[in-house]
């Protein structure tokens, strides 16, 4: 694992280099194409050493963020070309990779929240840097303090498990450390629902995917969303009374707000504020399926954070190619596309129809198995993931049709064809959204 680390580290003194661009791109997917092979067979920790290493759920998450990381290199060209602080961007994104990678790969509670916390810093410089609107600063206010308030009560629970165990390795957390305590539950568990994010805490997101470039916005619904799932699976085995205790208020408040936040999806006339509040529906599902406690119900979660992480980032990448030719965001410009970018049109189905959980892609293999999930723990739910499914796919075809179809902007005169930069941009989202699923053990056999 350090030898990733070291090799990141070297990428850092590149960046200040005029071709560091497109040299540091390819290098990264040098770094993405070796871990490949890093994949732990034996379904346990392994590649121990200097207090970090990988299981399953670390390296889908490991994968996934280099993935990302890459990919919004990519999709950032526009800061190449208006020459906006190429190098520093690029030392952004190598910076914030590295604190994803500490994070996922840490061993010790400490060490991940310390990275955790760290990869915000990337993300505010990110908005604050190359944000579009003056908005930008409160938006980063709130993704700062949203966060940093909800995590330091994390930061004191932390603190009483080292002082009740001695050691904050989660190799020593194997049940014997029991806590039946309210507060203490809250404090563990707050974080992580603020970071995926929970309805009624979920505010700071659409603000900052809204003022994000387009690489903020694919890192927030790539990658960091699903650290605070990846937070939950570590804190289970030191909080499971309480879980079985106090699971059913996060499940009823996540899956009756994906209902009110598919409502909000189908008003929204901005295409990032959409697929932003689509990822904090699909979140919601998330959380359900983790708080039930039982098999399908976690490995299912796991599929939908990979799925959604591609799935997301590839319409956040959609939604800026348009922005970039029409200057707007806004559904009542961008209308009638199929007339103006009729080369984009199969990637807006393609992305769309993953959103709303088609097959072959992963994301309906996550979402059935969510169903089976919290219907075997209450069949009462049924009545409220009837809606959520319907909902979903009502936003997904509301945001094709609409985009797509229709009578386009009179101020439009002239049609516009994809780069080829762009089409491999979408390719490298779609296609390992739609062929992990020939080998979805990899995302069901790790408990």
């Amino acid at each position: 694992m350090l030898s990733f680390l070291f090799f990141m580290i070297f990428l850092i003194p590149l960046c200040v280099f005029p071709f560091s661009w497109w040299l540091v791109s390819s290098l990264l997917f040098f770094i993405v194409f070796v871990y490949m092979f890093f994949f732990p067979y034996f379904f346990c920790w392994g590649s121990l050493g200097s207090f970090f290493g990988c299981d399953v759920i670390s390296y889908g998450l490991i994968f996934l963020s280099f993935w990302v990381c890459v990919l919004m290199i990519l999709a950032s060209e526009s800061v190449v070309r208006s020459g906006y602080f190429p190098g520093f961007f690029v030392f952004v994104v190598v910076f914030l990779m590295i604190a994803l990678y500490l994070a996922f790969s840490s061993i010790g509670l400490l060490s991940f929240y310390i990275f955790f916390e760290s990869s915000l810093i990337p993300t505010l410089f990110l908005i604050l840097g190359w944000g579009y609107q003056p908005e930008r600063v409160q938006a980063g206010v709130y993704l700062l303090f949203y966060t940093l308030l909800a995590s330091l009560p994390m930061l004191i629970g932390i603190l009483y498990i080292y002082y009740s165990l001695g050691s904050l390795c989660l190799f020593m957390f194997d049940g014997s450390f029991v806590s039946s305590s309210w507060i203490f539950y809250l404090c563990m568990v707050l974080a992580f629902l603020v970071s995926m994010p929970m309805f009624l805490v979920h505010l700071w997101l659409p603000s900052a995917h809204v003022e994000a470039p387009v690489s903020g916005s694919m890192i927030l619904a790539g990658v960091l969303l699903k650290l605070g799932g990846y937070g939950l699976f570590r804190v289970f085995p030191l909080l499971v009374s309480s879980f079985f205790n106090f699971g059913y208020v996060w499940i009823v408040i996540s899956l009756v707000g994906g209902i009110f936040v598919s409502l909000f999806c189908m008003r929204q006339t901005d295409l990032k504020s959409l697929i932003a509040y689509s990822s904090v529906a699909h979140m919601g599902l998330v959380i359900g399926g983790i708080m039930v406690f039982n098999y399908w119900g976690a490995c299912s979660s796991f599929a939908l954070m990979i799925a959604h992480g591609l799935c997301s980032s590839g319409l956040f990448c959609l939604s800026n190619i348009s922005y970039e030719r029409l200057g707007s965001r806004s559904l009542l410009i961008n209308k009638g596309l199929m007339s103006f970018m009729p080369s984009m049109t199969m990637w807006w189905f393609l992305l769309s129809s993953c959103n709303m959980a088609a097959p072959p892609s992963l994301n309906l293999f996550g979402e059935i198995g969510l169903l089976s999930g919290l219907i075997s723990w209450s069949w009462i739910l049924m009545f409220v993931l009837v809606f959520v499914s319907f909902f979903s796919a009502a936003y997904s075809v509301y945001m094709y049709s609409y985009s797509q179809h229709g009578s386009y902007y009179s101020g439009i005169y002239c049609c516009s064809l994809g780069y080829s930069r762009e089409f491999l941009l979408l390719f490298l989202h779609w296609f390992p959204l739609n062929f992990i699923i020939l080998s979805v053990d990899v995302a069901v056999l790790w408990l």
